[in-house]
């Protein structure tokens, strides 16, 4: 199923099993996506900082989500001071 019709499966309350089956499908792809997302920002060189100001959480809890989670060979960028 394409995510489009995942999406509209999840919209949809006229079958509550298929729309919570459709919003768990749609959360672990958001998942799998922001983490590709933020191993792409680490890449063009964005610093926790940049990376938590755009996905609207504070720079603790974006490195604590994901410093564990990304590619190993990516390099992480250390604190500025």
């Amino acid at each position: 199923m394409q995510s489009t019709q995942v999406a509209s499966a999840a919209a949809d309350t006229s079958d509550p099993r298929s729309g919570l089956r459709a919003v768990a499908s749609l959360r672990t792809l958001t998942e799998r996506l922001e983490l590709a997302q933020v191993e792409a920002a680490l890449l063009a060189g964005m610093s926790w900082q940049e990376i938590a100001d755009a996905l609207g959480v504070s720079r603790q809890a974006a490195h604590k989500k994901y410093a564990k989670r990304i590619d190993p060979v990516i390099p992480v960028p250390r604190r500025r001071t």
